[in-house]
């Protein structure tokens, strides 16, 4: 794994360094001997401030790379520096060439389709890291969560879109207590995971508490955690309303082909509305 975000550092590093040292010296009133020698040996004789601003310059590449959009302000919060310093960092980037679109009083995003040279991840690989942050997050120290939350930042950043829009889904659906045992009882996670941010229909075969097995189709809506188990939230068809499937309790399962139409809330407001 550090191999990988090493190589990624490097590739994104060599590529903005390039083109950071060429808009700065745009900037520099100075003779051509002394531009060609920032040039000769720009890696080596780096200024601090330099080093630090072409590893803000990334990191701000990265938060581009993972948010859809995202203000001036919130980059500027992020990296405790001025608005008027995070304007001149996104004209670095551009002058390097990374396509910052603008939206007037909304923000920045990138053009879709650019990114980083890709990790290869698959979609449930990627969705297991998303499930792994939500158990980090329940860590105790506070430098650990925030090198983990860092790095899962630049696996999204190199997600397309749309599949970084249903990696964000599952970490916002997603909830974990403890589970002391570690007991493994159940194999559906990953189906279930990759119905609940298609937006797909599934089929199961369920036990209630009392051993009674029903065939019902849900609208899979949030994954929970607990001390025992792993339960689904789901719109039941059946009975037409939000219900609670234990995974342990689900016989067979299968995704259909048919989609639903996605529940326009988030998974607090539906413990405000429903608990």
């Amino acid at each position: 794994m550090l191999s990988i975000f090493s190589s990624l550092y490097r590739s994104c590093v060599l590529r903005l360094l390039t083109n950071f040292q060429a808009a700065r010296r745009k900037l520099i009133s100075s003779s051509r001997k002394t531009d060609t020698f920032i040039h000769t040996h720009s890696i080596q004789y780096m200024s601090h401030n330099d080093t630090k601003r072409l590893s803000r310059l990334i990191a701000v590449l990265i938060q581009l790379q993972t948010k859809r959009l995202i203000t001036s302000t919130a980059l500027a919060d992020k990296f405790k520096v001025s608005i008027r310093t995070i304007y001149r960092d996104i004209r670095t980037l551009e002058q390097a060439g990374v396509p910052i679109l603008t939206e007037d009083g909304k923000g920045y995003s990138l053009m879709e389709g650019y990114k980083i040279p890709p990790i290869m991840f698959s979609e449930t690989q990627a969705n297991a890291l998303i499930l792994a942050e939500q158990l980090v997050l329940k860590n105790k120290d506070t430098s650990f969560i925030k090198d983990y939350s860092e790095a899962v930042d630049k696996i999204k950043a190199v997600l397309k879109q749309s599949d970084r829009d249903q990696v964000n889904l599952l970490a916002n659906r997603t909830r974990f207590e403890q589970n002391v045992n570690r007991m493994r009882n159940s194999n559906n996670i990953s189906q279930l995971q990759q119905a609940l941010t298609h937006f797909t229909l599934v089929s199961i075969e369920y036990s209630n508490e009392q051993g009674k097995t029903t065939r019902r189709k849900v609208e899979p809506f949030a994954l929970i955690s607990t001390t025992e188990n792993w339960l689904l939230i789901a719109w039941c068809r059946l009975r037409n309303e939000f219900r609670y499937f234990r995974l342990d309790r689900i016989a067979s399962l299968r995704i259909l082909e048919e989609k639903f139409k996605p529940h326009p809330m988030t998974l607090q407001e539906y413990f405000d509305k429903y608990s």
